[in-house]
């Protein structure tokens, strides 16, 4: 992968602006990636992730673009999010809650027992998180189907589960956004998850189980979604 150095910021200036140079020239100068060191491994819909070298090894770095993301969607979900109920509708202000929302959402999920990346840092719209991989970035399972799909979807399910003991809904679960590394599903993507008191929380628990059932059912590991969807949304009920 080839190395984005400062001179090449100046010709990416939907990821790279100004303001977003000077985040990651403070997140460098507190030591938590190496200068001149990102790597792009994903372009999304919103952000761009990077791998970094830093001190304790490679790091991702997730930067949410402020001028070219679809930042009344983000508001949209956030608005709800009881959190950040007096955040104003302003790009910026938005982009800046959706990074914090992700780190926090993270801290929140391994408190819970799930297994997703540490996140380490996060300034403005740029964050620092555990890279999860060796040499290269672990595969998301849409593109690394596990040897073993029924105790892998098992242990999808039950990180699901812990989720919602958690006080957490994903929101965006989907083969896109959970990892096969070593054979066990690790959750990425947390920007859109929500307390589970938050208005809507059972719509977008309904999504994540079809989501995940669907594509495990295509490839022939049945599970029955009212089954399951009624089992967390029993538990999500208790929490809210």
């Amino acid at each position: 992968m080839a190395k984005i150095t400062r001179e090449k910021f100046k010709t990416q200036d939907d990821v790279f602006d100004r303001f977003t140079q000077d985040t990651i020239r403070k997140l460098i100068g507190q030591n938590h990636f190496e200068e001149d060191t990102l790597s792009p491994i994903f372009i999304g819909k919103e952000s761009n992730v990077f791998k970094a070298e830093s001190r304790r090894g490679p790091v991702i770095v997730k930067i949410y673009r402020l001028q070219t993301c679809d930042f009344n969607k983000m508001y949209s979900y956030i608005k709800n999010d009881p959190r950040f109920t007096k955040l104003r509708k302003q790009r910026r202000n938005v982009v800046f809650a959706w990074c914090q929302r992700e780190y926090r959402n993270l801290f929140g999920a391994r408190e819970a027992g799930v297994r997703v990346p540490l996140p380490f840092a996060f300034v403005n719209n740029v964050l620092v998180m555990e890279f999860i991989g060796n040499e290269s970035v672990a595969l998301k399972v849409k593109d690394d189907y596990p040897l073993d799909p029924k105790a892998f979807l098992d242990e999808s399910l039950d990180n699901m589960m812990k989720l919602v003991k958690g006080r957490l809904v994903h929101g965006d679960l989907s083969p896109f956004n959970i990892l096969n590394w070593n054979q066990k599903p690790i959750f990425i993507d947390f920007s859109q998850s929500m307390p589970s008191k938050s208005l809507g929380a059972d719509q977008l628990l309904a999504r994540d189980v079809k989501n995940v059932l669907n594509f495990f059912n295509k490839k022939g590991e049945k599970r029955d979604f009212d089954t399951v969807y009624n089992s967390l949304l029993k538990e999500l009920r208790k929490n809210q």
